[in-house]
């Protein structure tokens, strides 16, 4: 097999932890022998777990000479909840290193050049798009301070999120909704507004998913309105995932002791001008947290606000070939006061190809590289 075989094993073999590794990301690890056969593989399972070259050596009780190396991620050179991988790597007896990409981490990174001063054959840059594209949420928490967010919406075929009537349950099939879910499991957090928090009564929790986890909950509420016997509350739930309500300076203190005597986090956060949760402050608090990736579920002043602050990374949208009309009536899900001209527009492109679901079309956009977010 090719370099870039073995590679995309480890993008195999990494992608079995996804949605459990934060903050650390997604790495696998395969061991070539002499004979170019697998001699071990691992990949990283959860933070504080070993990294996945350890856990591939630790089969060979952490003697391989002779053999090659794959790693998605360049090994690190820090101690942190475990100890270097480089110096494993080197004592282990490989003869030659092959990584996807480099670490964005300062810290953390050089590795590679690090085993190649002590003469090992080092390969960087292989498959490194794939390898990239796998760690999207982790290089961008290490390159821009904050995590990845995801707006997720479904609409109908004329673009409302609910009838004239607010009934919005429900407006796609079975199928669109199971690869939501999947979304829940994937990504570390769901994130809504207070609006959405009050008209649907959510639970935030993922259903229907195989072994699947909850992510950690957040409802951006900068007055403290949720309610006490709100779904999603800890006390209310019988899931055990974080529930993190932000809000502001101004919210009223006896509503954060309501929320914290039934289990939630309230976080304070600075406000804008228009007396709104800060979106950038409350990413970088959700950085320093360690949470990398945001999937955010409304409602329409929440993604607005977001796509304001240039910090959407990905738009999750599912169609379902449904209209319901009306003059202004029935919900769009982008809030504020819109733009004036075209130009002025946020710019994205789709991303890969359309999904047919059942009924639905689900597709994916990002943001212009050329034109930024706006």
């Amino acid at each position: 097999m090719s370099d870039i075989e073995w590679m995309r094993r480890c993008v195999a073999l990494a992608r079995r932890a996804e949605g459990r590794t934060a903050p650390n990301p997604m790495v696998g690890c395969v061991v070539v022998g002499s004979n170019g056969k697998i001699a071990a593989q691992a990949y990283h399972e959860r933070a504080g777990k070993p990294h996945a070259e350890v856990a591939a050596l630790e089969k060979l009780d952490f003697r391989a000479p002779g053999c090659t190396l794959y790693v998605n991620l360049e090994p690190c050179v820090h101690q942190g909840r475990t100890g270097p991988c480089a110096a494993v790597i080197a004592s282990a007896g490989i003869v030659r290193l092959v990584v996807g990409v480099k670490d964005p981490v300062a810290n953390h990174s050089g590795g590679a050049q690090w085993l190649a001063k002590r003469g090992l054959e080092v390969a960087t840059g292989v498959l490194a798009d794939e390898c990239r594209e796998l760690n999207r949420a982790f290089f961008t928490w290490a390159e821009h301070g904050r995590p990845l967010f995801v707006i997720k919406t479904a609409i109908t075929a004329d673009g409302k999120v609910a009838t004239r009537g607010g009934e919005s349950q429900w407006i796609t099939g079975e199928r669109a909704r199971l690869d939501g879910q999947r979304y829940r499991d994937r990504l570390d957090a769901i994130m809504v507004g207070v609006g959405t928090a009050i008209a649907d009564d959510p639970r935030l929790t993922t259903r229907d998913v195989d072994g699947g986890r909850d992510p950690v909950r957040i409802v951006v509420d900068s007055r403290l309105r949720t309610p006490a016997g709100a779904r999603l509350l800890p006390e209310n739930s019988e899931s055990d995932a974080r529930v993190v309500i932000a809000t502001t300076e101004d919210a009223p203190q006896d509503a954060q002791e309501t929320l914290e005597a039934l289990g939630a986090e309230v976080w304070r956060l600075p406000a804008t001008p228009q007396k709104r949760v800060d979106v950038l402050a409350l990413a970088k608090n959700l950085a320093d947290e360690g949470i990398l990736s945001v999937l955010v579920e409304g409602g329409p002043e929440l993604h607005a606000s977001l796509l304001s602050a240039g910090v959407t990374d990905e738009l999750l949208v599912y169609i379902a070939p449904i209209l319901v009309g009306g003059r202004g009536e029935s919900p769009a899900w982008i809030g504020g006061s819109g733009v004036i001209g075209i130009q002025e527009a946020w710019q994205f492109d789709f991303h890969g190809e359309p999904k047919r679901l059942g009924r639905d079309l689900r597709l994916l956009l990002r943001p212009r590289i050329d034109r930024g977010n706006k």
